[in-house]
């Protein structure tokens, strides 16, 4: 059975050959929804508190064999899974990858992922890492080294040599998964935590290595790592070829135009052709007047006649309930929950009621690993306008908001590009 939200599930008959990508590919054409290759399958244990997201070849069934009668597999984006590939430097920092110390940085982006794709190279991440100890409610912290042959700890500060290094796991046979109790139940030093579960044991406790790193950005590169080193080049070929034409439901998939967001410039369509706009200033002022005719257009549409019974009005102040970025009234804590379930990339967000304001609402967006929150203000100007820059730009309502800032910046840190969903299955 699979599900996105607690109370939804269904149930999908999996051959013992199919993988994850091709279950992901059945419900999405099962949910209709739309199919951009960022549809994960998670491996989710709510009494242990650990869950992970299998990779696009795993054999479901295989999965399903080590995994106990309360656990289940949810069905999510993950916007993050390739992203390494896109942005490896962002990724590994030179201090955490060992081989990146000894070239003094010069190593160039694309080696250092061959690096760790190339079965024959040897790369290594280190740095210190807290380990909680086997059945106690202490933490130590630790050198750790992490390579092909599995992670070790240093019995003597950050020692190296062979005599020295423990073996903690290896990765053939385990698998990484993000910790999602929080701190409290298990002690933890920091919020950063993560766990390495042998694959075949179900719910020994004792067989778990219960890890937590000193930050964000080191807990993704260990857990980066780890997937890397474990799949190596399969890893990139599940990226690089994401609709397999011997896929049983290839023919489900409907091919998406992705468009760089460089590629993307300030286009002038006043005039009889299109004109593309070089000077910055103009394109921002531009931008601007976009925000302002959409208003126009939203008012004129409203004066011909509604397209809906509802009072005009009336209608700009609900009909972002239709959109699947927005949440209504879930709590701050619930929407940074979900951001990070679905991969903390730049420019993942969602929109939700404000829990101060009533009438406001709060737009929750990634950047730089870091989530922030902007909130929205009803302002009235002869009928209910919105905005979010202190009434610089306004909007008739919150789509008309989400579509401007999905192409424009303005005061944002990036542009929106992912909408942070929940199917209903």
């Amino acid at each position: 059975p699979c599900g996105s939200r607690e109370n939804a599930g269904k149930v999908v008959e999996v051959p013992a050959d199919m993988r994850a990508r091709d279950v992901c590919q059945l419900l999405v054409y099962k949910s209709h929804c739309l199919d951009d290759n960022s549809w994960s399958l998670v491996e989710h244990h709510p009494l242990l508190g650990l869950e992970r997201c299998l990779e696009d070849h795993e054999l479901v069934v295989q999965v399903q064999a080590s995994m106990t009668s309360d656990s289940k597999f949810l069905f999510r984006k993950n916007y993050a899974k390739y992203e390494f590939f896109r942005s490896p430097l962002n990724f590994f920092p030179e201090q955490m990858v060992a081989w990146c110390q000894v070239s003094n940085g010069s190593i160039p982006q694309s080696q250092l992922l061959q690096n760790f794709l190339n079965s024959s190279s040897c790369p290594e991440v280190q740095g210190f890492l807290y380990l909680k100890e086997s059945g106690r409610k202490s933490w130590k912290r630790l050198s750790m080294f992490l390579r092909r042959s599995g992670l070790y700890y240093s019995t003597k500060g950050s020692s190296k040599e062979p005599r020295h290094l423990q073996l903690l796991s290896d990765l053939e046979d385990s698998s990484v998964f993000t910790v999602t109790t929080g701190r409290k139940l298990h002690n933890a030093p920091t919020d950063y935590q993560f766990c390495i579960k042998p694959s075949k044991v179900r719910t020994e406790c004792k067989e778990l290595r219960m890890l937590c790193a000193e930050d964000e950005q080191s807990r993704t590169c260990w857990m980066t790592a780890f997937r890397l080193l474990k799949y190596g080049i399969l890893l990139y070929q599940n990226y690089k070829s994401p609709q397999q034409q011997n896929s049983p439901v290839s023919h489900f998939s409907t091919p998406v135009r992705s468009v760089s967001e460089n590629s993307l410039v300030a286009m002038d369509f006043s005039g009889r052709t299109g004109r593309v706009i070089e000077n910055p200033l103009e394109a921002q002022s531009a931008a601007v007047e976009e925000g302002q005719t959409w208003r126009k257009r939203g008012q004129r549409m409203n004066a011909l006649g509604s397209p809906s019974p509802l009072h005009p009005s009336s209608l700009s102040s609900v009909i972002h309930r239709t959109q699947l970025w927005f949440h209504g009234r879930i709590i701050r804590e619930e929407s940074h929950k979900m951001i990070m379930q679905q991969g903390q990339v730049d420019g993942l967000f969602l929109l939700r009621d404000s829990q101060s304001n009533p009438k406001a609402f709060v737009l929750t967006l990634c950047h730089h690993q870091k989530i922030r929150h902007f909130q929205i203000l009803p302002v009235k100007e002869g009928q209910m306008l919105f905005s979010l820059d202190d009434g610089s730009t306004k909007f008739t309502d919150l789509i008309h908001l989400v579509e401007f800032y999905q192409l424009n910046r303005g005061v944002l840190p990036c542009k929106l590009k992912h909408p942070c969903t929940a199917v209903a299955l």
